[in-house]
């Protein structure tokens, strides 16, 4: 099963559109009417929890740590960073190629960084 994908309220949105572009078959949520954009790190985790979606942020200074502490309560689908500076474009390209490499289930309890 293929994961599904929300984006946090920071992710560039011609990130998830391009992304969708690039392949209508993922499934990536927007943040925008989701997580609001004064919603806490651990907050936002817990939302993409129960919506079972892995969590597609640029925050690479605080979200890792709010995943670890989550992770001592209970299991996440994942969380992936990308870095702010990475051109839309390639941003893409990596997003694909993790999405479409990977089952759900590799991607449960990890923080994967790109690029790769």
């Amino acid at each position: 099963m293929t994961a599904l994908l929300l984006a946090d309220a920071d992710l560039r949105f011609g990130i998830v559109y391009g992304l969708q572009r690039r392949d209508p078959a993922i499934d990536f949520l927007p943040a925008q009417g989701i997580i609001p954009d004064s919603m806490e790190d651990p907050d936002v985790l817990a939302l993409a929890a129960g919506l079972g979606r892995v969590l597609v942020s640029h925050d690479r200074k605080t979200m890792p740590g709010h995943f670890y502490r989550f992770l001592e309560k209970g299991d996440s689908p994942g969380l992936i960073l990308v870095p702010q500076v990475l051109a839309i474009g390639s941003a893409i390209e990596e997003l694909h190629v993790v999405w479409a490499c990977g089952e759900a289930e590799e991607f449960r309890n990890r923080v994967i960084y790109l690029p790769l």
